[in-house]
C-alpha cells in the first residue's frame, strides 16, 4: 500500500473562512477527509498535517524520508519565499506534488514565483478542492 503525506502550510487552517471568493467555503478538515477517502479507494493511505510554522513543516518533510511514497503539499505563502522548505523537499527521496486551490498565475505577480519549481515532481493549480485529489493521482502515477 502506498503512503502519502498531505501537507498544508500557513493560513490553510482558515479555509472556509478566509477569502471564500478565492478559496471557497470548504474547510481544511473536509478537504482532508475527502483526500483520505479518495486515496483509500485507490489503495493508498494518507496522513494529514497542517502548520503555520515553517520549522514544523520542515520536520514533517524530514520525517517523510523512508516512510512515504509521496507528498501532496499546498505550501500556501511559503511557496514564494521559503527556500528552507524547498531545501527540505530536495533533501528527502520522496516526490512532492505542489497543489494550490487558486490559479496562482492569474493572481498577483509575487504569487507566480514558486521556490519549489526545481524540486517538485508535479504541480496542480486553480482546480479548487479537486486539485488535491488530482495531486494524489499524480503521486500514485509516479
Amino acid at each position: 500500500m502506498k503512503r502519502i503525506l498531505l501537507l498544508n502550510g500557513p493560513n490553510l487552517n482558515m479555509l472556509g473562512v478566509r477569502e471564500p471568493e478565492i478559496y471557497g467555503t470548504d474547510t481544511l478538515a473536509s478537504i482532508e477527509a475527502e483526500v483520505v477517502a479518495y486515496a483509500e479507494g485507490r489503495g493508498a493511505a494518507v496522513d494529514c498535517f497542517q502548520s503555520n510554522h515553517e520549522g514544523a513543516l520542515i520536520d514533517r518533510i524530514h520525517e517523510a524520508h523512508g516512510r512515504y511514497d509521496g507528498i501532496v503539499y499546498n505550501p500556501g505563502a511559503h511557496t514564494h519565499y521559503s527556500w528552507a522548505l524547498a531545501d527540505a523537499i530536495g533533501s528527502v527521496d520522496v516526490p512532492m506534488v505542489e497543489v494550490h486551490i487558486s490559479d496562482v498565475d492569474a493572481r498577483e505577480d509575487f504569487r507566480k514565483i514558486s521556490v519549489f519549481e526545481g524540486v517538485r515532481a508535479g504541480l496542480v493549480k486553480g482546480k479548487g478542492r479537486a486539485g488535491y485529489t488530482e495531486a494524489v493521482d499524480v503521486v500514485l502515477g509516479l
